[in-house]
């Protein structure tokens, strides 16, 4: 059986791999690491087709390790089990760990993930996971504690021509049908930065053309174009579209809002990275005009774990509408801004000493915490003391939104901040 143009292709030496410079060019961390056969455990993340899993098999080669690989989506407990009593029988004398390399490892749940812990902590095996999702989500944080974080990048239009040049002119099967590409501008607009996608694009024109054929944009836009999924998770319109979605939300509009949601669920997103956005926008768009909403998207995000697809669409559907149907205010996202932007301007100013923790005598000794009013002992809980360093007395950083909350915040702030902030 003849294997794809991907794994035909497939590199077997750093010297021969396109593109994540940063990572395994000559000043390279990754590179060091593998010619000094010193490899830690690591999770690969970037998005489909930048290269992880050739990046993982070159390492194993070139450090000549054995190597065992899993699927998230196929393996369970058992079979990782399995694997890991195989590396162990493979420890005698001196040999190097082997390595484990595991595909789409956010795709484990914790306990999967725990199977992996010992193996690891204790160097049974070496662990390579490859994930397209943020580790800090998917991954859990003991796993993560033990492994190094390494980003690769999208492939850019140079490195894409590069891949496209060499397919036609190493792989035998390309070479023989005598391919002249004229243009690229289609290959690499469908292609998206996925090297995979690319050779698979590339081989589909070598079945679908005559030898010596002339290979345009146009032509490559009728072959592939009925064979390209409409919406790409990892491509521009991932982007695109969650970007029309929150802002449909930002503007109040519940029918745009499920326009777009419904064009992610019909294009397979990840539900979870909806969720996630629409807690995000609870916070930056509604904030306390209805402190509810960060409620709403939190707990959908909850339930949408809990029921899965494709009911969950249900449970999206009702938190989009009602984060587009609330009251909107940014008031907090735009307070956090500025007082971030005067901790650079004017640097860590010295907290106030009646503001100060005094534990010891010492520290009683030296004024801190004296002259502190505890605020439970005046009318409303709220005493009439500056909280702000010295120097930075009167900064207002919140102000609230014109909505019927916040209103309410703004005549509490007027009459019991009237010292000291200018409402």
């Amino acid at each position: 059986m003849q294997k794809p143009l991907a794994e035909r292709l497939r590199p077997r030496h750093l010297d021969d791999y396109i593109g994540q410079e940063q990572l395994v060019g000559p000043d390279g961390f990754l590179r060091k690491a593998i010619e000094s056969a010193q490899i830690p455990s690591m999770i690969l993340w970037g998005p489909p087709g930048t290269g992880k899993t050739t990046l993982a098999t070159i390492i194993a080669e070139m450090c000549e390790r054995p190597f065992f690989a899993l699927s998230a989506v196929e393996a369970g407990v058992k079979q990782i089990r399995e694997v890991l009593d195989k590396a162990r029988r493979s420890d005698f004398f001196d040999t190097p760990s082997p390595i484990l390399f595991i595909d789409e490892i956010h795709r484990f749940n914790k306990s999967q993930q725990d199977s992996l812990l010992k193996a690891v902590e204790n160097g049974t095996v070496v662990l390579i996971g490859a994930t397209t999702e943020n580790p800090s989500f998917e991954v859990n944080s003991a796993l993560l504690s033990r492994a190094q974080v390494f980003v690769l990048e999208a492939l850019g239009k140079e490195q894409l021509e590069q891949l496209i040049h060499d397919a036609i002119e190493k792989d035998s099967i390309l070479k023989a049908k005598n391919l002249r590409i004229t243009e690229t501008d289609a290959i690499l607009r469908l292609s998206g930065g996925d090297a995979r996608k690319l050779y698979n694009i590339l081989e589909m024109l070598s079945l679908n053309v005559d030898k010596d054929a002339e290979i345009n944009d146009q032509l490559v836009e009728s072959v592939i174009q009925q064979n390209i999924v409409r919406y790409d998770k990892s491509g521009e319109q991932h982007y695109d579209i969650i970007s029309a979605f929150i802002k449909s939300i930002r503007g109040s509009d519940p029918n745009a809002a499920l326009y777009w949601l419904a064009r992610m669920i019909d294009g397979g997103e990840d539900v979870k990275f909806i969720c996630r956005r629409m807690i995000i926008s609870a916070s930056e768009d509604i904030g306390l005009a209805n402190p509810n909403a960060l409620l709403m998207a939190t707990t959908s995000m909850q339930a949408v774990h809990a029921i899965g697809m494709p009911e969950a669409r249900i449970i999206l559907a009702q938190a989009a509408v009602y984060l587009a149907l609330s009251p909107k205010s940014n008031a907090s996202y735009v307070g956090i801004g500025m007082a971030q932007a005067e901790v650079k301007k004017s640097g860590n100013q010295p907290v106030p000493l009646h503001l100060r923790n005094a534990p010891t005598k010492l520290m009683k000794e030296l004024n801190y915490g004296k002259d502190y009013k505890y605020s439970h002992d005046y009318a409303g809980s709220t005493g009439a003391q500056d909280f702000l360093p010295e120097g930075l007395s009167g900064n207002i950083f919140y102000h609230p939104a014109t909505n019927a909350t916040e209103m309410k915040y703004q005549k509490f702030l007027k009459e019991h901040w009237k010292e000291f902030y200018n409402y």
